[in-house]
């Protein structure tokens, strides 16, 4: 059974808009268009000429967006008055603080997050990101901030004792994941079952649609601890690193983060936060 090893060095709406009116109206808007296009023009080469020289911008002046999947504890997760909290949160808050921006996080299915920064349309992403090979295709990433698991979680009473023991049985994941890979790759797609968060793939183990969920072993603790009768085996199926995922060519931006991360490792602060929400075993 192939075992993938993590890599670390270290996915539109479109709105159309359409008026009529007098010829007076009209010579208006033409105006107006030619002072829109002339504005974007300039913005474009300022933005190109900032990047060219090394300086650091962003999507909107004074924000680092985060794009995110907040259905994904203890790295990601909403309140319930609605705010975000998280490992991935408060370690953004801390990169953006030290780059002296204000972070707005943007929540979304875990695929357009990723194609959030692949499309310019935020930062940054993190959501329990892993590096992969496909991913650095269109991507680059910031150094590891963190280890995770890929886990196995499965009903106490279940035949499957290890990752050996997956073949014949049907697995959930969360779409677009690693661990949706990974199984996809070791037992073929016709064996995984997509869903949306790994709390809908918790909840179809639950029911008995599927036979086994194989996620990070972070929010895998979670769901067990929140779900009686399911257990999380022994032994893991993966491990990798997480990495800030950004626009694939933005090196101004790759330097600020991990410049901003060194710091936080060093002085602490990246380990106080994990310590926050993952007890030593």
């Amino acid at each position: 059974m192939k075992k993938a090893l993590s890599v670390l060095t270290a996915a539109a709406l479109v709105m159309s808009l359409a008026a009529c009116g007098s010829s007076a109206s009209s010579a208006a808007s033409s105006e107006a268009a030619s002072s829109e296009t002339a504005s974007s023009e300039a913005a474009s080469s300022e933005a190109a000429s900032s990047e060219a020289s090394g300086e650091l911008t962003t999507v909107e002046a004074g924000k680092l967006i985060m794009a995110t999947n907040a259905t994904f504890p203890p790295y990601e997760m909403t309140t319930d008055a609605g705010d975000f909290e998280g490992i991935d949160v408060e370690i953004a808050g801390a990169i953006a603080e030290k780059l002296g921006l204000e972070l707005q996080i943007d929540d979304m299915d875990f695929d357009a997050a990723l194609l959030s920064v692949q499309q310019g349309k935020a930062d940054i992403v993190m959501a329990g990101v892993s590096v992969t090979e496909d991913r650095l295709l269109v991507m680059d990433f910031s150094d590891s901030y963190a280890t995770g698991i890929q886990s196995i979680i499965v009903p106490e009473d279940s035949d499957i004792a290890s990752a050996d023991d997956l073949a014949g049985h049907m697995i959930g994941c969360q779409r677009g994941t690693t661990g949706y890979i990974y199984c996809s790759d070791d037992f073929g797609d016709e064996s995984v079952t997509a869903y949306d968060n790994g709390l809908t793939a918790v909840q179809a183990l639950v029911n008995g649609q599927v036979d086994c969920v194989v996620i990070d072993n972070a929010p895998a603790q979670e769901f067990v601890a929140a779900n009686p009768g399911l257990k999380i085996l022994d032994t893991s199926y993966v491990e990798e690193e997480y990495a800030i995922g950004m626009g694939k060519g933005n090196t101004a931006m790759l330097e600020a983060v991990n410049g901003a991360l060194a710091d936080l490792k060093e002085d602490g602060t990246i380990q106080a936060i994990v310590d926050k929400y993952i007890s030593a075993e």
